[in-house]
């Protein structure tokens, strides 16, 4: 029997684990399954143009992913225009994809489910021509994965320290356009969130009428946040409730805001914008699921 290429994304750093035992695990199940097992280790400099040299040589059948969502987002950018399963198996920082798609399951759980032909074909939402696949935002979270990036400590400890380190911070809202649906809405805000999915990864739900293959996308608008209430979400402890937030549900936006805000995508500093130019793109992405 012929046997098939698999290539499996390793991030190394993500999350602050050892991923030793996700390769070793993915190789036996790999040579079960009759695959060739290819490995590919992120380190930060050209993974995007590696790994489609990669795909090019090899022609896998499968793509699976030991890390999070930034490197989920990175495979699924590097591979928007093939059409390839991914298989995910959580081990980063952030987990909101998987989260999403419940697919946070013991390894051998979610082996079994990232070599199976059962997937879900979800959206991609285009940010200023970065591809988004779970949730973006601007303001406080945003803010916070910077801290986060920047910081020595990694893993769940880390990040509660950044948790700490942004709410003692100064945190002034910031206000804008937002042009929608023809009309344009005036806001003034602490965090806007661009949704392709309903939950964060702390497993607090941002977007409770969120469909991840509808091709729409949310805005919701947290307009009166406060630091209390922005370290309820961020910790898992509070479900939005409308009073304080106001939600559009569109395929195209545009924002404008009128200092520079901070803004992530996936769990990803992308620096401070004043601008972003919102669509959902004509391709989507297939993730293996149960």
């Amino acid at each position: 029997m012929v046997k098939k290429n698999m290539i499996m994304v390793v991030n190394p750093v993500s999350g602050g684990i050892n991923k030793s035992s996700f390769i070793d695990a993915t190789y036996l199940y790999a040579g079960k399954e009759n695959y060739n097992f290819i490995l590919f280790e992120t380190t930060g400099l050209n993974d995007i143009s590696k790994l489609k040299s990669l795909y090019s040589k090899f022609i896998p059948d499968r793509i699976i992913i030991a890390g999070g969502d930034g490197t989920v987002k990175m495979v699924a950018e590097a591979l928007l225009k093939e059409d390839v399963i991914l298989g995910i198996l959580p081990a980063g920082s952030a987990n909101g994809l998987a989260l999403e798609l419940n697919l946070i399951k013991t390894l051998g759980e979610n082996l079994a489910i990232a070599f199976r032909d059962t997937y879900i074909s979800i959206d991609v939402i285009d940010i200023n021509d970065q591809i988004c696949l779970h949730l973006s935002d601007l303001g406080l979270n945003a803010k916070l994965i910077k801290n986060y990036e920047k910081s020595a400590i990694h893993g769940r400890w880390g990040y509660f320290l950044q948790v700490f380190k942004t709410l003692m911070g100064r945190n002034r809202p910031f206000r804008g356009v937002i042009s929608i649906d023809n009309q344009n809405i005036e806001f003034e805000s602490r965090m806007i969130v661009i949704a392709n999915a309903k939950k964060y990864g702390t497993g607090v739900v941002i977007n409770p009428n969120g469909i991840i293959n509808d091709g729409k996308f949310e805005l919701i608008i947290l307009k009166k946040l406060n630091l209390k209430v922005f370290g309820k979400i961020i910790l898992g402890q509070l479900s939005v409730k409308s009073e304080y937030v106001k939600v559009y549900s569109t395929d195209k936006a545009i924002i404008k805001t009128n200092v520079p805000v901070s803004f992530q995508i996936d769990g990803e500093f992308y620096g401070k914008i004043l601008d972003l130019d919102i669509s959902i793109f004509p391709y989507k992405v297939k993730i293996a699921v149960s």
